[in-house]
C-alpha cells in the first residue's frame, strides 16, 4: 500500500515543489502524514551510477535547442545535460508551482513523476507525463546552476527544490521518458549488461561457532534477501519456526538477520518492521522485507531477546 507525505512537500497550496508518494510494496505500510515526515531519517544514496561524466547523458557546453519559453536563453548551459544525446530526453521550462506527485521504488532513488495535478504547470504544459524520470533541475535566474538529479535519492531531489531562492519563479527541468532501467542503460552508453546489475551478498552462518561458514552469493540488484538466501539453501529461521514460519509474508517476524555491513544499500525499515524489531540492534532486519541494492554482509541466526517470541 502506498503512503503519502502531505506535509512539507505537498503539491497543494502549501508548497510548489510536489508531493512524495512512497513506493508500493507487498508489505502493509500505514499512512503517515504531516509533521511526522520530518522525523524520518534521510534515505541513503543507493545508486550504482556515477552522475559525473556519463557517456551518453553528457554535459553540453552549449544551450540545447529544445528549451521551451521565450527567456530560456537567459540561463547559461554549462555543465547541463545534453538533451540532443538521446531522443527520450526533453528540457522543459515551467512555473515553480509544478503540481507533480513524485515517486520512487524501494531503492528510494531515481525519482519519477507518479501523478500530475490537472491544474499544475506540468500538466498544463502538455510536455510532462506520468513515469517521466527527473534528470536535472535549473533555476531560471542569472548564473543559475544545473543540478544533476539522475539516480538521486528522494530527499536530495526534494532538497534541491527546497533550496531554490525566493526570487526563483521558473525552473528548467530535464526529464527522461522511459523506465529506470532504460535510463540506467542510457547512462551506461546505451546498453546495460546483466553483469552491471549484479551485487554480492556475503553470508556468515553460525558466527562465532566451530562450524561458522562464509558464503558469497551473486544476486540481482534489488533482490529480496530472504528469497536469495532460501533459494541457495540457507536457513534464516531459528528453532521450530523453520517449519512454522509465514513463508515470507511478514506475519511471523522470525526471519531475522543482521546486516553486518552494507546496511545503507538496503531499503528503509517500514514502521511495522521497526516495531517488530524494536528491542534489537538497528542493523537487525526481517529478511522477507529487506531488499539489497548493493553489496551487503548478512549474518544468520543473530542473538535475539526472548521478548522477540
Amino acid at each position: 500500500l502506498a503512503h503519502s507525505f502531505n506535509g512539507a512537500f505537498s503539491s497543494h497550496a502549501r508548497s510548489p515543489h510536489g508531493r512524495w508518494t512512497a513506493p508500493t510494496s507487498a508489505m502493509h505500510t500505514p499512512v503517515v502524514a504531516g509533521a511526522f515526515a520530518a522525523s524520518l531519517s534521510p534515505p541513503p544514496r543507493i545508486s550504482p551510477l556515477s552522475r559525473k561524466g556519463l557517456p551518453v547523458l553528457a554535459a553540453s557546453n552549449e544551450r540545447d535547442s529544445k528549451s521551451s519559453g521565450e527567456d530560456a536563453g537567459s540561463v547559461d548551459g554549462n555543465d547541463s545535460i545534453d538533451v540532443n544525446a538521446d531522443p527520450r530526453l526533453r528540457r522543459i521550462r515551467l512555473s515553480r508551482a509544478l503540481g507533480i506527485d513524485w515517486g520512487t521504488d524501494l531503492s528510494f532513488s531515481f525519482v519519477y513523476v507518479r501523478d500530475l495535478e490537472p491544474s499544475g504547470a506540468a500538466s498544463l504544459s502538455g510536455q510532462v507525463e506520468v513515469g517521466d524520470q527527473i534528470c536535472e533541475l535549473r533555476p531560471v535566474v542569472k548564473d543559475g546552476e544545473a543540478i544533476n538529479l539522475i539516480g538521486a535519492p528522494f530527499d536530495e531531489v526534494m532538497g534541491a527544490f527546497a533550496s531554490l531562492g525566493r526570487n526563483v519563479y521558473d525552473v528548467e527541468l530535464v526529464f527522461f521518458r522511459g523506465t529506470k532501467e532504460e535510463l540506467k542503460a542510457a547512462c551506461a552508453g546505451g546498453s546495460l549488461s546483466e553483469e552491471d546489475e549484479k551485487i554480492m551478498i556475503t553470508v556468515v552462518q553460525n558466527k562465532g561457532a566451530k562450524d561458522e561458514a562464509v558464503r558469497q552469493i551473486e544476486a540481482k540488484t534489488g533482490c529480496n534477501v530472504r528469497q536469495v538466501l532460501t533459494d541457495n539453501g540457507i536457513n534464516v529461521y531459528q528453532s521450530v519456526t523453520r517449519w512454522t514460519n509465514c513463508k515470507g509474508k511478514q506475519l511471523c517476524g522470525t526471519c531475522i538477520v543482521n546486516i553486518a555491513d552494507g546496511g545503507g544499500s538496503t531499503n528503509r525499515k517500514s514502521l511495522d518492521e521497526a516495531s517488530t524489531l524494536r528491542e534489537n540492534p538497528e542493523s537487525y532486519r526481517l529478511s522477507c522485507v529487506t531488499f539489497a541494492y548493493g553489496d551487503i554482509t548478512v549474518e544468520t541466526f543473530p542473538p535475539i531477546k526472548a521478548a522477540q517470541w
